[in-house]
């Protein structure tokens, strides 16, 4: 049973999205939102991301929302350093803080400012020590930021009981089919 999912993917400028309001967002969310509600059911109760641009605020996003319907299930951003926003434009630097304020929870790993890789490479593998599962946006045929995340999940979960489930460039194009189907419907 996963009581802690981690959930990571791709940066938005990988995705070539450049806009917090960008269609393909909407189907994104939906991804995510499909992805955890059959965990929430079977009792997922913390959500854990480390703030990163992209999937993991969106995903921070799905969750308030959810929180509606099931209060129960908990944010935690987990930053890999301090002050990761540093070098964000301000829209970003905002998005941000608005995620970090409905936050049930918020820490840093290394408790200083960014120095070298090896703090990715820690935050990799916290997340996947401390969690049950997790939820990667991340194909293959792509590769990019998640690659790491990814190969780490794989490693670990050869000697652990631990679930790796991908959204892939498939299940979002699933997504969008499904959507359009029922905006067709109205």
């Amino acid at each position: 049973m996963v009581k802690i999912l981690a959930i990571s993917g791709y940066k938005p400028f990988e995705l070539g999205i450049f806009k917090k309001d960008h269609p393909s967002v909407l189907y994104i969310k939906a991804a995510i939102k499909k992805a955890i509600l059959p965990l929430i059911e079977e009792g997922l109760e913390w959500i854990l991301i480390s703030g990163q641009l992209g999937v993991e605020l969106w995903g921070a996003e799905v969750i308030f929302d959810l929180q509606q319907e099931y209060p129960e299930i908990k944010l935690a951003v987990i930053t890999p350093f301090l002050e990761q926003e540093s070098k964000w434009n301000e829209t970003n630097k905002e998005w941000y803080a608005e995620i970090l304020i409905q936050a049930d929870f918020v820490d840093s790993i290394t408790k200083k400012p960014y120095e070298k890789p090896w703090q990715f490479r820690l935050k990799n593998q916290f997340f996947i020590e401390k969690s049950d599962g997790l939820l990667l946006l991340y194909d293959q045929e792509k590769e990019g930021s998640p690659k790491f995340l990814y190969e780490s999940a794989l490693e670990y979960k050869k000697n652990h009981d631990y679930q790796l489930d991908l959204i892939t460039f498939y299940d979002l194009q699933m997504i969008v089919e499904e959507e359009q189907l029922k905006q067709s419907d109205y």
